[in-house]
């Protein structure tokens, strides 16, 4: 197979979803721009990374599959994937969609979910929402309701009058129980809620559920709050001490430790995608700005995953402005490192690295130890050729921008 074929990225994207389960990362749906079109990546395929190996593999899907959208949340429970909400083009959905992602022979069939209780949100895109104690718990979103479904939890951004139909933003909490297939609507016993918003970010740290920023009407915000998911009371905004991350949305906040919060880029309030990376401790309420990271990898509507060991995978997103300029859609893994790797990570890795050198030697392994470098062989050298790839694409377009401006 030609290096072109063995070490091929899924295509580029924004507004997806992505989960990890055991050692997989699994990338479905979003959009891309195509000369100023925006179109839906296919629904009958489904990308695997698999973290040991670096190697990325397209599957296509079978069963009931949801429509080509972008903007849904995605979450994962016991190797089950799924889906709800999210637009395309047809407008707004609330329909609820599975796959299992643990398949023993490679076949991956979506399950709509349309044998439940209670009732389902209304139809939103750019949610997020909870996992916690095999419950998918929803909050806030932009989308469409009814005259008749108007609420406190909605802030009203557009009508169309002749059809009795709003648009705007939620604050909303619903559940979904895995088990019971059921929807219900928790009595949210205290608390100040956020205001509604939508393209913010959730994460569970314990009980506890945090939201961080968002956008309403014309506002970014950079708030933190909890939902306590057993008792039902809001934190209210919490109060930071020292310095905050600047107001964003299409961010993402992934839990990297008990008492850990690991925030990243999006877009800033004065329409500036950002590559700052920020960690906050729930138990003194400090941010923390990370300086490491590199300047040049801003992201916004990506997806950031957690790794096997504590680190960071952010996939796809744009680099730009996705209201102005629409074109920046990406596709290369961002691994941050957010602690110490083991040392037979660091030992595979170094390995890895120095294949050539330690040709000789390799094959000496015992069999379990060897099927491991060999795979971390082949993560560095798709790695390499893919950033060789990267060179050469990024030399052709300065190239090609020099021409176009003498």
């Amino acid at each position: 197979m030609a290096d072109s074929q063995l070490f091929c990225v899924a295509e580029e994207r924004s507004g997806h979803c992505a989960v990890v389960d055991g050692n997989f990362l699994y990338v479905w749906g979003g959009y891309v721009s195509i000369e100023d079109n925006e179109v839906y990546l296919p629904n009958d395929e489904i990308w695997t990374y698999d973290i040991d190996s670096g190697l990325w593999t397209m599957h296509l899907m079978e069963g009931e599959l949801p429509t080509s959208m972008s903007g849904s949340c995605g979450a994962c429970i016991n190797g089950k994937l799924y889906v709800f909400g999210g637009y395309d083009d047809k407008g707004y959905s609330n329909r609820l969609y599975f796959v299992n992602l643990r398949t023993r022979d490679g076949t991956y069939v979506w399950e709509k979910i349309t044998n439940f209780e209670g009732q389902p949100p209304t139809p939103r895109d750019k949610l997020s929402c909870w996992v916690y104690k095999d419950r998918l718990i929803y909050f806030g979103g932009y989308g469409c309701r009814r005259h008749n479904e108007l609420q406190d939890c909605f802030d009203v951004h557009d009508a169309s009058w002749e059809e009795q139909i709003f648009w705007g933003w939620h604050n909303d909490v619903h559940i979904f129980d895995t088990k019971t297939q059921s929807w219900l609507q928790p009595e949210i016993k205290g608390g100040i809620p956020p205001q509604p918003r939508a393209a913010h970010t959730c994460a569970v740290l314990g009980n506890k559920g945090y939201i961080f920023g968002g956008r309403v009407l014309q506002t970014r915000m950079n708030d933190l709050h909890y939902l306590n998911l057993d008792t039902w009371t809001w934190s209210g905004r919490i109060p930071i001490n020292g310095e905050n991350p600047k107001h964003r949305s299409w961010h993402t906040l992934t839990p990297i430790a008990d008492d850990t919060l690991f925030l990243f880029g999006g877009l800033s309030a004065d329409n500036i995608p950002l590559s700052d990376g920020w960690i906050h401790n729930v138990i003194t309420n400090c941010w923390k700005q990370l300086t490491h990271l590199p300047k040049t990898k801003p992201r916004l509507w990506h997806t950031a995953c957690l790794g096997k060991e504590n680190e960071i995978m952010v996939f796809g997103g744009s680099k730009d402005d996705l209201l102005s300029l629409d074109t920046g859609h990406c596709n290369d893994l961002l691994i941050f490192q957010t602690q110490p790797y083991s040392l037979l990570r660091s030992c595979l890795d170094c390995i890895g690295k120095n294949a050539i050198i330690l040709e000789s030697q390799i094959s000496l392994l015992p069999p379990k130890l060897l099927q491991q470098v060999l795979k971390k062989i082949t993560f560095w050298t798709a790695a390499n050729h893919r950033e060789e790839q990267r060179a050469q694409k990024e030399e052709t377009e300065n190239k090609y921008q020099w021409i176009s401006s003498n």
